[in-house]
């Protein structure tokens, strides 16, 4: 009787230790394919970037599921590149890309770049101006200011609101 219980317990042990590493090998497999996705994106999507808080990712077109899930969105009918007000989007979140998990450590000053991935790899510098919160049905933020400006939407911590990042054009290499 003792026997059969340890060799129930060595069985019981092997397979709670293979179940392990599958989902650990699974959880690995998919943070490599992200990140293979995203050197990809980074060489033909316009790059975004904060240095100082090690931030850099791709920019796709529209704020679905689809594009989150693997860069930054810009939202339709917003700004152009260094025109107006280039509005974009991105998760903090562990479960999704987290692109923006840093983005409650953004100081007012702080550099922001978007690169266009051109011939000539346009840079244009944005400094942050403003970092506030504001309820999710706050769409103002996306309006037109009459002037060059990159915003940046991203939930906070707990999802309930979001992170609004302004940052105005200081210059572009054009």
């Amino acid at each position: 009787m003792k026997a059969k219980k340890k060799r129930l317990l060595f069985i019981a042990g092997l397979v709670m230790a293979l179940m392990g590493s599958a989902v650990l090998l699974v959880f690995g497999w998919k943070r490599i394919s992200r990140e293979i996705e995203k050197q990809r994106l980074l060489k033909e999507c316009i790059v975004f970037e904060i240095p100082a808080l090690d931030i850099k990712a791709p920019v796709m077109d529209g704020t679905e599921h689809e594009v989150l899930s693997k860069a930054v969105g810009h939202f339709p009918g917003t700004g152009e590149l260094g025109r107006g007000n280039y509005c974009i989007a991105g998760h903090n979140s562990t479960i999704y890309a987290e692109i923006f998990n840093e983005m409650k450590h953004v100081e007012i000053g702080m550099e922001m770049y978007l690169i266009n991935n051109d011939e000539k790899r346009t840079r244009y510098t944005y400094i942050v101006t403003e970092n506030f919160i504001v309820e999710p049905d706050k769409t103002w933020v996306l309006d037109d200011f009459g002037d060059n400006r990159l915003t940046i939407v991203t939930c906070t911590d707990d999802g309930t609101q979001r992170q609004i990042v302004v940052g105005l054009l200081e210059k572009s290499d054009e």
